[in-house]
C-alpha cells in the first residue's frame, strides 16, 4: 500500500493512528518531534505525512514551511491539531498542506483524508515539490463559510442575508444556524418532517432549535401553502 509518516508528540495518538493505518495495509513510520520527522522523511521518503501542529521543539506549521521553502515538500501533508485556530488551518493550507484534521480525529475522517491525500500524491508522482497554489485543500473553513452564506443568499427566503465574521463566535454561529434552517424550510416548502430528515435532527429537537433561534415558521407555512 503506502508508506505513511505520523508526526505527533503524544504517544497515544501515534499508537492509535499507527494501528488504524496498519490495519488498512499501510506501512507506518512514527516521529515524536520535528527532528525525528526530518530524519524519517529523508530515510523513508513517505508517500504521505500526518503532521501535528503543536510540538515541543519546532511546531508543525514551521516544519511545513521549512519543507516548502527547501523544496522538500514532495509529498502530501495533512495537518492535525486539537487547539488550532481557523487562521492556523488556513495558513497551513496556503503553505502547502493538503488538509487539516481536528482532534479527536474520527476514523471516517482520517481514512477519507488519507485516501484523498494518497490520490493527490499519486497524481504528482514526480519528485517535484508540491506547490501551495496547486493544492486544493480538503478542508478550507473560510471557503466553506463563504459558500454556505452564498447558498442562503441565492436560494433562501432572506434575500439580503449576509454574514459578518467580525463578532463573537456564538453570535456568528446563531446567525448561520438561523439562515441554515430557514434555507431548508424554504426548500422543503415548510415540511418539518423533511427538514428533520435533511438536517439529521429529531422533530422535537428541531422545533426547540427553531424557537431558540427565532425562526419565523409562518413564512415557511405561507410559502408551502
Amino acid at each position: 500500500m503506502a508508506n505513511i509518516l505520523v508526526v505527533d508528540d503524544e504517544l497515544g495518538i501515534r499508537d492509535l493512528l499507527s494501528e488504524i493505518l496498519n490495519d488498512e495495509g499501510h506501512s507506518v513510520e512514527v516521529a515524536e518531534n520535528a527532528a525525528q520527522a526530518r530524519a524519517a522523511r529523508l530515510r523513508e521518503r513517505p508517500d504521505l505525512v500526518l503532521l501535528d501542529i503543536w510540538m515541543p521543539d519546532t511546531d508543525g506549521v514551521s516544519l511545513l514551511k521549512e519543507w516548502a521553502s527547501t523544496g522538500a515538500l514532495t509529498m502530501p501533508v495533512i495537518m492535525m491539531s486539537g487547539h488550532a485556530t481557523i487562521e492556523t488551518a488556513v495558513e497551513a493550507t496556503k503553505i502547502g498542506a493538503l488538509a487539516f484534521l481536528e482532534k479527536p480525529i474520527t476514523l471516517q475522517k482520517l481514512l477519507k483524508a488519507v485516501e484523498q491525500g494518497l490520490a493527490r500524491g499519486a497524481g504528482n508522482a514526480s519528485s517535484a515539490p508540491l506547490m501551495a497554489a496547486k493544492v486544493t485543500p480538503i478542508v478550507d473553513i473560510a471557503a466553506f463559510v463563504a459558500q454556505s452564506a452564498l447558498a442562503v443568499v441565492e436560494t433562501g427566503p432572506q434575500a439580503q442575508q449576509s454574514f459578518m465574521l467580525d463578532k463573537l463566535l456564538r453570535d456568528a454561529r446563531d446567525e448561520f444556524e438561523k439562515s441554515y434552517f430557514e434555507f431548508h424550510l424554504f426548500k422543503e416548502n415548510g415540511s418539518m418532517t423533511r427538514v428533520a430528515e435533511k438536517t439529521g435532527l429529531e422533530r422535537t429537537h428541531l422545533y426547540r432549535k427553531l424557537k431558540q433561534l427565532g425562526v419565523d415558521l409562518t413564512k415557511s407555512k405561507r410559502h408551502g401553502a
